[in-house]
């Protein structure tokens, strides 16, 4: 009945279920046949709710039991002309068929047999079942191969088989949609099949071939889920969006490859070679030309623990030989022979390897030594802005193809049918009442006698059983709800429930909950305390307190469950995980002692998380994160099927050469770390591969199984591995950016925390009055609102990034209170600069205000409204202690120096005589602050006070390790620093005397000069004493000064301000989880990273030889061995940060991981890969302690810059005011037309010259040329034959001669004008200097090497890039690198003074530290020049572990402390390890912060430009592109074109204004009025083209007037016409004439056929007449 009901709510629209029969075949076939005759077809879509796999909506009735997985007629309109049947199974799933064509009848009993077994849900199931055996299967190994293993693989291929059959009977062997061969997966599934036959029943040994091509078999996992299937298809049509940025890619690296091999091509051959030895001449002839000489490799030069000899060059800032060395090109290149620029394909991996910044420094520290420091800049290049270019440019790209797909998901969303929404809604009603009756019933059968129930009580017996039952079928049947009643709910006596109350109220109480939290907080700290080596005194102190916070959890537990019940305490889920964690703690105590369970003490980290508890933000963010999380699955699976597939395609593909050529890699033939023979080994490799770090087992791939197998898989694993995570984390990003907190509401335990706050400070501030003896009478609702200040707040309209601020809620209290004060502390707490209060008046002029975003409108708008009466004079200060209105000086000094009280000033009389003395003396200071004030205001005083700013910063780049050498510098520097520091005590004191004290020290970046002052006078004093050197240390601070006196540098410490201090909550909840780690980490490997060094070779004895620390104390080898600790371990709380921290950035994290694989136990030897999987730790912080808070921080951020860039009204916040001005000038320059303002000559033969240069096929020729120039650089290789040399140089002459051709061409049609256009003096410089470099070999000289000739020839190839020229998709995606080179600049500036700070740090600090391990010749802190190398090696994140790893020696056994350095004073060469992790983390966080804004501000710009592509709005970029191609169209500016150039005028647009042709059905229905002879105007043309782009609505009419003003504006020459005719009027006109002529045709060619028809009857007539005159005369 329920059922039948249901069925007729879902009419009228939607009909019933029916059968698919013979009668339905017949009916489609007829409207097929129909459809074909009929010429306009029905724009019919499929229906998003009824496509194949997803759940028939229930408005189409229930489905009968006998029509599941029997043929119906399809529901789908769309699909009654398509031939096709639908078919439902036991869950409602749809699933589609073909009726005909290439399969059997759809009424055969085969095929419905076959159909149903397809459909029904075990078959699936049993499948999916099969694939994850195989799954398994193929992770085993030849050794782990079961004897059962071959029948199990024919099982399955048999299954395989059964269901290729089955599918091919069901659906057909057609290639069209719901034909077995229409499915691309089906297509895999069945050559992997029968691959698998071929290769069992065939005589050929194709075993090594199957085994790859059988792993093929794990995506079949795909297609049998829907959401790893839908994903699939997503990435697949985001890879081909990514198909422009993918060919830019390869091009940008084809041509740094081939500069690069300009530039190092065979220079890392060039080694340290011993020089004179015997056989001198044999070795001087083996080292030119033959590959095979071998012994040379004994006389190169090899620094301690390197695997490769000493690169050096023979520039003077290349690396120089030692003493008997001398620098010849000999042996092979670095790195095995696979690291070089030889070749284009050597340079373009090393190019490639640059671009993913894996193991860069290696690679710049190889081509430093070997050709000079002056190739950093290359490095720079590439490394950095190509890398965080190209990074950025995919970034944006997947993240606009995001955006469109949720829009698009949410569209979908949208158009579900209202009418299925309102049959959903009825049933729900229906189902409602009949639970209320159900209701009514029931508890008229418990309470008979209670007939006169009042309605109330009806309703909320009614409601709570509604919550009951939504409850249980939510979680449980309602009987167990019934039975968990009677249990856990006591009410036992009323004794009991007076305890009940008694504890609720203690459980409740505030201050409880502050105890709590007290407590969590020591537990945590207890927890923090442990480390390696612990006295038995520590040991006892943290156990009995981890038993009294055992105690103290346990106690609130129970009394909560005494409290709630254990029917409520279990249904909130942080009583639950409080219960666990004391559970835990309990069983903790019980198995302490029994051995093996030590693991279980690891998880006393969960107590960290009950912090969360309180602690709103954390709770925000863990929700998010689960929602997303869970929104993802499918695509989470999808990266764990893709990294499963590489490594068993790994482990099979190069497992058996592996252990068949291990001797390529050791002498010892040991596996490496890194290999692939089982699978767990190939998992971790993959995992290391998306890591970034893949370089160094792709060679050790080179040696065991060549370059053309490693290659394809390595590049499948990092291209498609890292689409996947990037698209998982831009996901998160965007899920984390703009979550809303719409339903999340404190919990009674968080407020209860606020009020025990809000009492102790009221507590606090009582007891402070009654000792100060102040009274002070508060009002109740006073106190009473600072109680429920933090409890009562409203958070529904919050976003993530106001939570994350640092006023929390109060900051939007005091936005609704109005007044200004309010106002201007808001604005001071996101600044750098705090302000005064509002009646104070600062006297500095208006020009000196720091702060943009706030103007005097702007303040009295905002003091105009609310409760506030207050209001903001016109001379009020703004919030950066500086005047923004325009007042006069003396006004601003007399009004701030007006007296306080004047109230009693009448009472007292002065003399004449005194007034006036009193007079003068009031004139004569306000004087002297006003020339002061003019002084500082002065633009000259400015630019030099910046210029001396400069100076001073300069001067620190010389005080190097050589200064004592140098006295002259010295000197002069000594006297300079006296000079700088005068300067800036001189400028503070002119500040102080024009605004006073109070105005000096509330700006901000006032404050941060007179910090830098006494860092000068510091300074000073510092080297005037001997004991106060080390203060001399801080000059660094100098160019702190730097960040005041440039707007630009403002900007940007602003803006990073706004954007990464409100997220301080989002970090510390990341820090929470590196605390659990890091915990985790000491509980785990405390005291397991020592080790016994044989300080012979410096390796570590065999486990067979040293097995503990005792036996490696016992060894004598001249004194005891070394039991050493690794200089990163997990000892205690901070060294883990530090190891931590050196996994997040992949720096050094292999070592660590080495250790702690290697570790057993406390005091016992490390052995090999003895505790393999604890690889597992490693992998869980990477995901969990990394890439999580990762995307948690960057989407707080982003949530932050948005809202920012909302306030100043989408501009960017990065750019000044004036670079926004150049912002719109970038965005002209990049659509200008090159060739507009060149006039075509008068001239015949100049004309076609012009015609001919000017013509498209000619740039194209010429961009082939160019091409073919690179292809020929490319083919070269070094030590080449000389006949190549010969014909490349008879190449480049031919393409010289060619590109001076052009250049000739150009200049005799273009004349003068040829050198106003920027490319043509481009390839004019380009031709002269490639001509002269050509010719000036001849007579022995050369401008450059003649490598550089080349290069120089090949920089013309830049014109591909040339918005005119190159191809659109070049220009689109360069756009926002253009648009946002203002604002990346900023940053950059802000970059190089972090960098130039932290380099001049490095100098002082760590200038003598001992050259080892990341310090060498190359990267050191001795010149300011090597330091800046290693800053910016740290700015990278490459290398820094080793640099680190140096600092920290500062024992005798690692350094020497009194070695003497010649040519200083300075003794010892230790570094300070402590100084040295405070240097490294802090540039690391301070250069993350920075270069994340650098990818969010390029990120959004892109975003912004395909928005506004994406909406209907035209912007003034899309007018000047028309107003361009109308110029080409109307070369002689007549505003006219004629009617037929239209059709091609509107095809030659750009969008969104383009018209694809055919377009002249369109053009024609527009009506454009036409002018005599056909011809169109263009503001008639401007204006309908702009109709059909924006609709018909008010902003449109609004911008189609401001068009035509403007354009009249522009053109007041107009040239006026009186339209004689509309186009549309000329189409019908055309029709007519049309219809006219075929009429007249037709009657004209009816007469003549009627003329013919008389013309043949008269020569008929007469042919008869003849013939009777002459039969006539016969017979006469």
């Amino acid at each position: 009945m329920v059922a039948s009901k249901k069925f007729k709510m879902a009419s009228p629209e939607p009909k019933g279920l029916v059968p698919f029969t013979r009668e339905s075949l017949e009916l489609m076939e007829q409207r097929i046949a129909k459809k074909h005759k009929e010429e306009h077809e029905e724009d019919l879509k499929p229906n998003i709710d009824l496509e194949v796999g997803k759940v028939l909506p229930f408005v189409y009735g229930t489905l009968p039991r006998e029509m599941v997985s029997e043929p119906l007629e399809d529901v789908d309109p769309y699909y009654h002309n398509q031939n096709t049947f639908m078919v439902l199974n036991k869950k409602r799933t749809i699933f589609r068929f073909n009726a005909t064509w290439c399969t059997l009848s759809p009424f055969n009993s085969i095929r419905r047999t076959t159909v149903k077994i397809l459909v029904h849900p075990f078959f699936r199931l049993f499948i999916l079942i099969s694939v994850l055996s195989d799954c398994i299967f193929m992770t085993m190994t030849m050794t782990d191969f079961p004897y059962w293993g071959s029948k199990l693989q024919i099982t399955l291929l048999g299954i395989y088989t059964l269901e290729i059959l089955v599918k091919l009977i069901a659906r057909g062997t057609w290639t069209g949609p719901f034909y077995f061969f229409g499915d691309p997966w089906n297509w895999l599934d069945f050559s992997v099949t029968l691959f698998e036959h071929i290769t069992i029943y065939s005589p050929l040994n194709l075993n090594p071939i199957f085994r790859i091509a059988r792993n093929l078999r794990i995506l079949k996992m795909i297609p049998l889920n829907q959401g790893l299937k839908s994903y699939a298809g997503i990435l697949l049509h985001c890879l081909k969006k990514l198909t422009g940025a993918i060919i830019l890619t390869l091009f940008f690296l084809s041509i740094f490859s081939v500069i690069g091999m300009g530039l190092f091509m065979g220079k890392l051959k060039h080694k340290c070679f011993r020089w004179p030895h015997e056989n001198a001449t044999e070795t001087m002839h083996n080292r030119t030309r033959n590959p095979y000489y071998i012994r040379e490799t004994e006389n190169f030069y090899y620094l301690e623990g390197e695997r490769d000899a000493l690169l050096c060059g023979n520039r003077t800032d290349a690396s120089q030989c030692p003493e008997g060395y001398m620098c010849v090109k000999a042996g092979k290149n670095p790195d095995n022979g696979y690291t070089n620029f030889d070749s284009f394909g050597w340079a373009f991996l090393a190019l490639f390897r640059l671009m993913t910044q894996d193991f860069p420094e290696a690679l710049y520290h190889q081509i430093l030594y070997a050709s000079g420091k002056v190739y950093m800049v290359f490095f720079i290049a590439i490394s950095f802005w190509f890398a965080f270019y190209m990074a950025s440019l995919f970034f944006g790209i997947v993240a606009m193809f995001y955006e469109e797909e949720k829009q698009t998901s949410a569209e979908k969303a949208k158009k579900t049918d209202a009418k299925f929404q309102h049959t959903l809604k009825e049933l729900q009603e229906e189902d409602e009442a009949a639970e209320t009756k159900t209701t009514e019933i029931e508890l008229k059968k418990k309470s008979p006698t209670s007939m006169i129930t009042s309605l109330d009580m009806l309703d909320d017996a009614t409601v709570t059983h509604k919550e009951e039952c939504k409850k249980s079928r939510k979680r449980c049947p309602l009987c167990w709800y019934k039975f968990a009643k009677m249990i856990l709910i006591w009410n036992c006596s009323p004794c009991w429930l007076k305890l009940k109350e008694f504890v609720h109220v203690i459980v409740t109480h505030p201050f409880t909950d502050l105890f709590l939290t007290i407590c969590i907080i020591l537990n945590i700290f207890f927890l923090a305390l442990e480390c390696y080596p612990m006295n038995e005194e520590t040991i006892n102190v943290l156990r009995i307190g981890n038993q009294v916070f055992i105690g103290i959890f346990t106690t609130e537990m129970i009394l909560k469950i005494i409290a709630m019940h254990p029917y409520r305490y279990f249904q909130v889920g942080w009583n639950i995980y409080d219960s666990l964690i004391v559970f835990h703690g309990l069983a903790e105590i019980i198995v302490t002692s029994v051995y093996g369970l030590s693991f279980f003490h690891s998880f006393q980290v969960l107590r960290i998380f009950k912090l969360g508890k309180y602690w709103l933000t954390f709770k925000i963010l863990m929700l998010t994160l689960n929602n997303s999380l869970v929104a993802l699955k499918d695509l989470i699976l999808l990266l764990f099927t893709f990294v499963f597939f590489s490594a068993v395609v790994g482990t099979k593909l190069f497992g058996f050469s592996y252990q068949k050529c291990v001797c390529n890699l050791d002498e010892d033939c040991q596996l490496p770390r890194w290999h692939m023979i089982d699978f767990f080994h190939s998992f971790l490799n993959v995992f290391r591969i998306l890591c970034g770090e893949w370089i160094e087992t792709l060679w050790d791939c080179f040696n065991v199984a060549g370059q053309f197998s490693c290659i394809p898989f390595y590049m499948m694993v990092i291209l498609i591995g890292n689409l996947l995570i990037l698209y998982l984390f831009l996901a998160l990003v965007t899920s984390f950016s703009s979550y809303s907190a719409t339903t999340i509401e404190e919990n009674d335990e968080a407020k209860n925390l606020q009020r025990a706050m809000a009492r102790i400070k009221k507590g606090i501030h009582y007891v402070l009055s009654k000792i100060l003896c102040k009274r002070q009478n508060v009002p109740k609702d006073t106190v009473d609102s600072a109680n429920d200040i933090y409890v009562k707040e409203n958070i529904s309209d919050h976003t993530l990034s106001d939570l994350s601020t640092t006023q929390d809620f109060l900051k939007d209290k005091e936005r609704s209170s109005g007044a200004e004060k309010n106002t201007m502390t808001e604005n001071a707490n996101q600044s750098l600069i705090s302000s005064p209060t509002v009646s104070e008046t600062v006297p500095i002029a208006s020009g000196e205000s720091d702060v943009e975003n706030l103007d005097n409108k702007e303040i009295q708008n905002k003091s105009g409204y609310g409760s506030s009466k207050e209001k903001v004079k016109p001379s009020s200060s703004s919030e950066c202690s500086t005047v923004d209105i325009a007042v006069s000086e003396e006004e601003m000094i007399y009004e701030h120096e007006k007296p306080k009280h004047r109230k009693n000033s009448y009472e007292q009389r002065s003399s004449p005589g005194q007034i006036s003395r009193e007079s003068k003396r009031g004139k004569v200071w306000p004087n002297i602050r006003k020339t002061c004030c003019k002084i500082v205001e002065n633009s000259f005083f400015k630019c030099f006070i910046g210029l001396v700013t400069l100076l001073s910063t300069a001067a620190l780049a010389f005080e190097d390790i050589y200064i004592d050498q140098r006295k002259t510098i010295k000197i002069l520097l000594e006297y300079a620093d006296m000079i700088f520091t005068y300067i800036f005590i001189l400028e503070m004191l002119l500040k102080w005397m024009a605004y006073g004290f109070k105005a000096y020290f509330t700006n901000g970046w006032y404050r941060l000069d007179f910090m830098v002052v006494i860092v000068f006078c510091l300074s000073l004093i510092g080297k005037s004493r001997e004991e106060l050197k080390p203060l001399t240390s801080i000059k660094f601070l100098r160019a702190l000064r730097v960040l005041s006196q440039f707007e630009r540098m403002k900007v940007v410490v602003r803006a990073l301000i706004k954007t990464t201090l409100p997220a301080w909550n989002a970090v510390l909840v990341c820090l929470m989880v590196w605390l659990a780690f890091s915990i985790m980490g000491v509980h785990l490997f405390a005291g397991k990273f020592y080790e016994c060094i044989d300080p012979t070779t410096g390796e570590r004895f065999p486990i067979h030889e040293v097995s503990n620390k005792s036996q490696c104390e016992s060894l004598l080898f001249n004194e005891s061995m070394p039991w050493e600790n690794a200089k990163l371990n997990f000892d205690n709380v901070g060294n883990g940060f530090l190891s931590l921290l050196q996994v997040a950035t992949f720096n050094g994290w292999i070592d660590i991981m080495n250790s702690a694989v290697d570790s057993t136990q406390v005091d016992m030897q490390p052995n090999f890969e003895d505790n393999l999987y604890m690889y597992i730790y490693f992998i869980n912080f990477v995901i969990i302690g990394l890439f999580l808070p990762l995307t948690m921080l960057v989407g707080v951020i982003i949530a932050n810059f948005n809202k920012h860039k909302v306030k100043q009204g989408g501009s960017n916040i990065f750019i000044t005011g004036k670079q926004k001005k150049q912002y719109h000038a970038l965005k002209k320059l990049m659509y200008e037309d090159s060739l507009k303002s060149t006039p075509r000559p008068g001239n015949k033969f100049r004309r076609f010259i012009f015609d001919l240069v000017t013509s498209r096929v000619f740039n194209i020729i010429i961009m082939v040329l160019i091409c073919f120039q690179a292809i020929t650089i490319m083919i070269q290789s070094d030590e080449q034959s000389e006949q190549m040399d010969t014909a490349l140089y008879w190449i480049n002459f031919t393409f010289v001669v060619l590109y001076a051709a052009e250049c000739v061409l150009k200049l005799i049609s273009f004349h003068c004008n040829y050198f106003t256009i920027g490319w043509n003096i481009f390839d004019f410089m380009v031709v002269v200097f490639s001509i002269t470099e050509l010719f000036l070999p001849l007579a022995g000289y050369y401008l450059v090497p003649p490598p550089f000739v080349q290069l120089i020839l090949l920089s013309r190839i830049i014109h591909i890039l040339h918005p005119g020229k190159g191809p659109k998709v070049f220009r689109d995606l360069l756009l926002p690198l253009i648009l946002s080179l203002p604002a990346l600049l900023n940053i950059s500036l802000l970059i190089f003074l972090v960098m130039f700070m932290y380099a001049i740090f490095g100098m002082y600090n760590f200038a003598y530290v001992k050259k080892e391990a990341g310090i060498n010749d190359v990267s050191n802190f001795e010149t300011f020049g090597s330091s800046m190398l290693c800053v910016f090696q740290v700015t990278i994140f490459a290398g820094w572990d080793g640099m680190l790893n140096a600092i920290f020696n500062s024992k005798w056994s690692d350094c020497d402390p009194e070695k003497i350095n010649p040519g200083t004073q300075v003794r010892g060469d230790c570094g300070n390890p402590s100084v040295g992790i405070i240097y490294f983390v802090s540039y690391i966080i301070i250069s993350w912060l920075i270069i994340v804004n650098m990818y969010i501000v390029f990120v959004m710009e892109f975003l912004n430009i395909a928005s506004k592509k994406k909406a209907r709005t035209l912007s003034e970029d899309d007018f000047r592109k028309f107003f361009q191609v109308w110029t080409r169209f109307d070369p002689d500016r007549t505003q006219y074109i004629d009617s037929s150039k239209l059709s091609d005028f509107a095809a030659a647009l750009d969008p969104p204004l383009f018209m694809a042709k055919p377009n002249r059905g369109q053009l024609v229905a527009m009506d454009l009025p036409m002018a005599v002879g056909d011809r169109i105007h263009c503001l008639d043309i401007l204006l309908a083209f702009t109709k059909r782009v924006m609709g018909r609505d008010v902003s449109m009419e609004k911008m189609l007037s401001e068009i035509e003003s403007g354009f009249m504006l522009a053109s007041p020459f107009k040239i006026t016409y009186e339209p004689i005719t509309t186009t549309l009027k000329r189409k019908q006109e055309a029709v007519s004439a049309t219809i006219i002529q075929r009429a007249y045709k037709s009657y004209r060619l009816r007469q003549n056929d009627k003329n013919t028809s008389d013309i043949h009857m008269i020569d008929d007539d007469g042919e008869d007449k003849a013939t009777k005159e002459d039969a006539c005369s016969d017979k006469a």
